[in-house]
């Protein structure tokens, strides 16, 4: 891979969300963009460590000064397909404009001012946020185990450059109906797998899940469904996989799905990760978020805070863009938020 020149001016924050937008780093393939970043933070005498995620995988860490230290931290993964990096007078366009490239840049960029300020700063760069938080994990570990000293982390995603009060968690889930197979001229003789899940997926809208008054309702989202061998023959097997957004615990929402169920198909718990309440600064505007985030995967580096340029609205689409005047106004802010909690 050909990859360009770091740019020069840590203040030009658009040139360098391209910069990182032009090394494909789809999770699982993330590490021409952690070696190309190391080198650069290395060249711009960053101290750097390197924290072990997977055999080839690792997150970045960088810091100045002695701390104890306010951590700004996000995914350098995106979803797939990579798209490269295209710009008109005000917009960047393309994969991980906004989610989130687009907010390490403007968090690179504050950095680089508060270290001119001799303020303790870190920057946290983790892999896998798109997939299982397996990069949020290993630096939890890391830092437990090194006792690096982190007393806040801020958290980035697209929230439009708000301070989000608080985080859905999230449940995955996997439904399955058994049948029997026969032809289908003669379904008496069989037992349809498909439309035993078909029937049932279609009372899950009546199904009552918890609200909260802060964080909304509970969602699910059918995602996936497979099912059956052939046109012609009664499905033996069928299943769908879904994804809760939380307000409450997951054991809540699958106790209430169990019941709901009643024998009618199996339920398997995959991934979760539970909701979260955030922390606020005066003079910001707030708001909440339905996604999930790194944050429940990374509780040893302090108190939590979630802030970032752009929409989540954008965030994995063939259109996802980024307001160049909302990265410089993440940086002002992460600068702001940086210097209030190192008090």
């Amino acid at each position: 891979m050909n990859i360009p020149p770091f740019p020069s001016d840590p203040a030009d924050v658009a040139a360098i969300t391209e910069w990182l937008m032009c090394i494909e780093s789809t999770s699982g393939n993330e590490i021409a963009l952690v070696s190309a970043l190391h080198d650069a933070l290395i060249a711009r005498e960053w101290a750097v460590t390197l924290i072990p995620v997977a055999a080839g995988r690792c997150d970045l860490l960088a810091t100045s000064g002695s701390g104890p230290f306010v951590t700004l931290s996000t995914h350098l993964d995106t979803v797939p397909p990579f798209i490269r990096p295209t710009r008109d007078a005000t917009r960047i366009y393309g994969r991980g404009a906004c989610d989130a490239k687009g907010i390490a840049a403007s968090m690179l960029s504050a950095a680089e001012r508060l270290r001119s300020d001799n303020i303790s700063i870190a920057l946290l760069f983790v892999v896998g946020e798109e997939t299982a938080h397996d990069g949020a994990h290993a630096a939890d570990v890391w830092r437990s185990r090194t006792g690096f000293r982190s007393r806040a982390l801020v958290n980035g995603e697209p929230t439009e450059n708000t301070l989000a009060l608080g985080t859905k968690g999230a449940m995955r889930l996997v439904m399955r109906t058994t049948g029997e197979a026969a032809h289908s001229a003669y379904p008496q003789f069989g037992r349809s797998a498909t439309h035993a899940l078909v029937h049932l997926l279609a009372e899950l809208d009546t199904v009552s899940l918890p609200k909260d008054d802060q964080l909304g309702d509970t969602t699910i989202n059918i995602g996936w469904l497979s099912g059956g061998v052939a046109d012609n023959v009664t499905a033996p097997s069928a299943e769908a996989r879904l994804m809760a957004r939380l307000v409450t615990p997951a054991d809540t929402v699958w106790d209430i799905l169990n019941d709901w169920v009643r024998g009618r198909a199996d339920l398997e718990r995959g991934i979760e990760v539970p909701p979260v309440r955030l922390g606020t600064l005066p003079g910001f505007a707030t708001s909440v978020v339905a996604y999930a985030t790194d944050i429940p995967a990374l509780p040893s580096w302090g108190t939590p805070y979630l802030f970032g340029p752009g929409s989540i609205h954008v965030a994995h689409g063939a259109d996802e863009s980024i307001e160049v005047a909302d990265l410089h106004a993440a940086i002002g802010a992460y600068e702001r938020i940086v210097r209030e909690l190192s008090r």
